[in-house]
């Protein structure tokens, strides 16, 4: 009986010593295995089993780096300004979060991207954002199979407080023509007149060609690629603009906007008076279009199909600021 028993010892050993494991941490190993299986054989067997397979499943995953280039690769049919936005995000994520490239996407949880969000980005709008393109790259993460569900869905939304977009005065607007005229031989004279007379964003401004601007119709169709929603539009060329077009026409495959269009606006802003001691809001001219369309056509569904937005409800809550709105008449017949 005793042999027997040292030939069983001999053989565990001999077992355990391909393991690289000695008897002890085997023992402790095999306590707990057995506690987990509640003793059973079968049941122990079945608990290594699952945990292997839970095992692999975690493993199956990525960086955080390599998630982002998979949701950048999933979506390069975007438009380009969507892209950018994508890209510039992401990056300043990674930037601003150390070791946040290197993190594998499975074991990142909800506390941990809101950690994130905040440490990357200031204010409650940019924020905003920032959860919406994190959330899209876990998105990408979950159909690849990287990681079994976004830990973004469940981080809250940061409160957004709206601040009232003030209309540009007949002063400013005057400046700013004038600025426009001059800066660089009037070369962003018509993007300026676009964005004040006809409510284009600077962004959509940028794509436009002279092609899609029909003097004849007196209509600039903006295309869905070009689009911040997606959606086409025809504008109308009113008085003002359509004089401003005629004065500054070129080729129709030129481009609306120069060559570095961004800097250019910002430079033709400061000269026309908007500094350090003057902030410039963001789609200033896109609102002063608005309140004063509507404070001289009186016109909710004429304005709504002008400016691109599916109802009127945007117009009504955020966009008309008509106590600043001074001789209307004289804005659309200069």
């Amino acid at each position: 009986m005793k042999n027997k028993q040292e030939q069983t010892e001999k053989a565990a050993l001999e077992v355990l010593r391909s393991t690289r494991m000695n008897v002890l941490e085997a023992a402790i190993l095999a306590r707990e295995l057995i506690v987990a299986g509640r003793g059973q054989a079968g049941r122990a067997r079945r608990c290594i089993e699952a945990g292997t397979q839970a095992l692999r499943q975690q493993e199956r995953t990525v960086t955080f780096a390599k998630a982002v280039e998979a949701a950048l690769e999933s979506r390069k049919e975007r438009r380009v300004r969507t892209i950018y936005d994508f890209r510039y995000i992401t990056r300043r994520f990674m930037k601003r979060c150390k070791g946040l490239s290197s993190r594998r996407v499975r074991a990142m949880t909800t506390q941990e991207c809101a950690r994130y969000i905040e440490q990357a980005f200031d204010t409650p709008r940019q924020r905003q954002k920032a959860r919406l393109i994190l959330s899209g790259v876990f998105g990408t993460a979950v159909r690849r199979g990287w990681c079994d569900s976004n830990p973004v869905a469940r981080v809250e939304l940061p409160r957004v407080t709206e601040r009232r977009v003030e209309v540009l005065t007949p002063e400013e607007i005057h400046a700013l023509k004038r600025a426009a005229e001059k800066y660089r031989g009037g070369s962003c004279a018509a993007a300026v007149g676009m964005m004040m007379y006809a409510g284009i964003r600077p962004h959509e401004v940028a794509r436009l060609t002279w092609s899609q601007v029909d003097m004849q119709e007196q209509a600039i169709y903006i295309l869905p690629r070009h689009s911040k929603t997606g959606g086409a539009r025809r504008v109308s060329i009113y008085k003002p603009l359509l004089r401003i077009l005629g004065e500054y026409r070129r080729d129709d495959k030129e481009r609306i906007c120069p060559a570095g269009w961004e800097q250019h606006w910002r430079q033709l802003r400061r000269l026309a008076g908007w500094n350090n001691d003057k902030v410039w809001q963001q789609d200033a001219l896109r609102h002063t279009f608005a309140s004063y369309h509507l404070c001289h056509f009186r016109s909710f569904p004429e304005l709504q199909c002008e400016i691109g937005h599916r109802d009127a409800t945007l117009l009504r809550t955020r966009y008309l600021c008509m106590k600043g709105v001074r001789d209307a008449a004289l804005f659309w017949d200069e």
